[in-house]
């Protein structure tokens, strides 16, 4: 990231021999405990996640080093460096210097970004209301309630960040607030975390290890992303295929599903399954879980599809549990109509590695059309979602954990959360990511809590 200042002559002094070594043991406290984990030398870690990043950990070893002073004499890298080559600096760059000496590195919440201008960000350490930043290019790849761990430094009647940004994500970020709030002495997650400045200043290499210790094992392919369906089944697809019987005519079979309330036919060969009552299919549960599903027009959830394809009836799902009490209820309703089905299973991983290299279809409707209509549907999903209970809200509906300030805490805490996540959508332009969620904070009335 660009800080406006030209810093190569100071890099180059932390590399000479007054200040080589304390920049090795700096750079060692930042990624040392990451490096003995998983078995990597440095360079290692930058061909795992980029060489980018390689950079990103110098960057923050050096910064962290600026700030650091040696007994018994106190002396500081900014202040040797200033005595003794400060000739070459101007004042500005200085000025700088002598800011980032004073700084602390924590985690901030990004808000409110105007690309190419700044953004918002609130600590999410000590607290306080957010702070504008004044940043060009970083402001054009943050999205909204993204979570970054910065130095923001005061200059001249502004703020702008450092030279480098961890980006965490809201997992990682949660896991580092608890570990500081447990070292803080506090238990329950609403309290503040009591650090000064001082101690955040002296524990700057746990926001980068904290950082790598989460990146790393998915680079490494020790952890897999989990992705659920709305009971918070793993999502794992399962087609069921049942043999009709000889003398079994589709119209009859037919007839047979149309007259279950549960099943809605789409046309002449589907029906889609509306997903069952809480009886029968348990809700997700559970702090941070993302749900996939499928809605009809109408916004209801579809609990799987049956086709009748040929001599074979299909039931199509997407969870090891929703295959096995669909196809229970299925061979109970069918009865001798049918033989034994057979069920193949396909995973995230096998379904995407199948959709490589198909070629891409020409949009049915133009683009402006299409992301309407993706909306229109996002509006009658999260409409429906206001009603029904959800695990960040402790199994409460969104209008139920209203009622109380706690809730409507941990309401402001869920809508970031899928706001993040639909802002991050790796196609900016993507209706997902351009879908405008302020009309949810405002109908559950926490709109003062969006920042």
């Amino acid at each position: 990231m660009n800080v406006g200042h030209d810093l190569s002559r100071i890099i180059k002094f932390a590399t000479g021999d007054a200040w080589a070594e304390a920049l090795h043991d700096a750079l060692t406290d930042h990624v040392g405990a990451a490096m003995e984990e998983f078995d990597l030398e440095f360079d290692e870690i930058g061909d795992l996640i980029s060489d980018h990043y390689t950079g990103v950990l110098l960057g923050t070893a050096l910064e962290d080093l600026m700030t650091r002073r040696f007994e018994p004499d106190g002396d500081n890298l900014v202040d040797d460096y200033l005595k003794r080559r400060g000739w070459n600096e101007k004042a500005p760059t200085k000025a700088y210097l002598r800011a980032l000496r004073d700084s602390a590195m924590s985690l901030y919440e990004v808000s409110d970004v105007v690309p190419g201008e700044g953004f918002a960000a609130r600590d999410l350490v000590r607290g306080g209301d957010p702070i504008r930043i004044r940043e060009k290019t970083g402001s054009r790849t943050l999205r909204q309630w993204d979570r970054i761990a910065v130095r923001v430094v005061p200059e001249r009647s502004a703020h702008v960040l450092s030279g480098v940004i961890l980006p965490f994500t809201p997992e990682a970020a949660e896991a580092l607030l608890e570990a500081l709030r447990a070292a803080s002495g506090k238990r329950r997650k609403s309290a503040k975390i009591d650090i000064d400045d001082d101690l955040l200043a002296n524990i700057a290499h746990l926001f980068t290890t904290a950082w790598l210790f989460d990146v790393l094992p998915k680079a490494m392919g020790l952890q897999s992303p989990i992705v659920q369906n709305t009971d918070g089944d793993d999502l794992v697809f399962h087609n069921v295929r049942f043999p009709l019987k000889r003398g079994t005519s589709a119209e009859a079979v037919g007839a047979l599903l149309d007259a279950q309330p549960e099943l809605h036919r789409a046309n002449d060969q589907l029906w889609n399954w509306l997903k069952p009552s809480a009886d029968t299919i348990p809700r997700a549960k559970g702090p941070g879980k993302l749900a996939f599903g499928t809605s009809t027009d109408d916004g209801r959830t579809v609990f799987g599809t049956i086709e009748i394809k040929g001599k074979s009836l299909v039931l199509s799902v997407n969870s090891a549990n929703r295959a096995k009490v669909g196809t229970a209820a299925l061979s109970k309703l069918l009865g001798t109509a049918v033989g034994k089905p057979l069920t193949e299973i396909v995973t995230i991983e096998q379904a995407m590695r199948d959709h490589q290299g198909r070629p891409s279809a020409e949009p049915a409707v133009p683009p402006e059309a299409a992301a309407q209509l993706v909306h229109d549907v996002m509006d009658r999903h999260y409409r429906e979602t206001l009603d029904q209970p959800v695990g960040m809200l402790g199994d409460l509906t969104p209008r139920e954990a209203a009622k109380t300030a706690s809730g409507r805490k941990k309401i402001a805490e869920w809508l970031k959360f899928i706001e993040n996540r639909a802002a991050n959508h790796p196609d900016a332009a993507d209706p997902m990511a351009t879908y405008d969620f302020s009309w949810i904070w405002r109908e559950l009335g926490v709109e003062k809590l969006r920042k």
